[in-house]
């Protein structure tokens, strides 16, 4: 397998708390500590845990031959009274649509993702406490 090559980004400072950052050649994003231009950086990094997760639950369920029509993800998460002020616990919400996909295989999907295939979720504090809820609905609900 060849190895996957290194992150390579740019960022810069936009004004007040927010930055402009991404590839050299590539779409950008801004991230902003006061959440008025983009998401903060955390609200970010809980935005790229679920997007990371919902990028593998597609891909297992596809080759479990019950592709999915629609996926929506809500995220809340904790965080530490102090300084920093660090995510401690999240619970990852996953409204899944698609038709024969069974909610066994769905919740198996997610457990796969969050605690074996996710790049980012290995990337954060081991300790931090992730839990989930799976729902599925038919693909006729997905907007």
């Amino acid at each position: 397998m060849t190895p996957k090559p290194p992150v390579k980004l740019g960022m810069q400072w936009v004004g007040g708390h927010a930055f402009e950052g991404g590839r050299q050649d590539g779409p950008k994003i801004i991230l902003d500590g006061k959440s008025q231009l983009g998401p903060g950086p955390v609200e970010a990094m809980m935005l790229a845990l679920a997007a990371c997760t919902g990028y593998d639950i597609v891909d297992i369920l596809e080759k479990r031959r019950t592709p999915i029509s629609g996926m929506q993800m809500a995220i809340h998460a904790e965080r530490f009274d102090g300084v920093p002020a660090r995510v401690t616990s999240v619970v990852l919400t996953y409204d899944i649509f698609g038709d024969g996909i069974e909610l066994v295989h769905a919740e198996r999907a997610v457990e796969l993702a969050i605690t074996k295939y996710c790049s980012v979720r290995d990337s954060l504090d081991p300790n931090m406490n992730i839990q989930s809820v799976v729902r599925v609905h038919p693909a006729a609900l997905a907007s």
